[in-house]
């Protein structure tokens, strides 16, 4: 998948979860969780600007997801402590939560497509794809993008 693809599957990944956040009464973690998702919708892409780094490789893994996540937790303990420490670690917990779903909402757009990732290596060298797409047919990209777009624009409208 390119960017817009990559957009696309994370705003229809974290859509649910918005979802009942909102019916929750916490809209507030329902945008940050948004906002958490879709800053890192392309962030294990970055591994095409790194020397000694295979593309698809060590960023496109669950434990690149989970140090992902331990990264966003430890912000939002930090950022958290300012209010009071309760605050804290619903914050740690929301931003593991949404920093591990970012990724992993990545690496299921990738695994669109044909050459599919190995989530758990070096654990296992098993290569996952459902061989859809091709991570530049357009069509998809924007397919994807347009959906998800679509499917937040309506959960807006819809939910009370």
């Amino acid at each position: 998948m390119y960017r817009a693809g990559h957009l696309g599957v994370s705003l229809l990944v974290v859509l649910p979860v918005a979802v009942v956040l909102v019916l929750a009464g916490r809209p507030d973690l329902a945008v940050l969780g948004e906002v958490c998702v879709l800053s890192v919708a392309s962030l294990p892409d970055v591994d095409h600007e790194l020397p000694l780094v295979s593309h698809r490789g060590v960023t496109h893994t669950v434990w690149f997801a989970l140090s992902i996540g331990f990264g966003f937790a430890a912000v939002g303990w930090v950022l958290g402590g300012r209010v009071t420490t309760p605050r804290s670690a619903e914050l740690a917990v929301a931003g593991f939560g949404f920093g591990t779903l970012g990724i992993c909402a990545h690496l299921l757009g990738d695994v669109l497509t044909p050459t599919g990732i190995t989530p758990l290596w070096p654990l296992s060298r098993r290569t996952v794809t459902f061989d859809l797409v091709r991570a530049k047919n357009p069509v998809a990209n924007y397919g994807l993008l347009g959906v998800g777009v679509f499917a937040t624009a309506a959960a807006v409208v819809l939910t009370p």
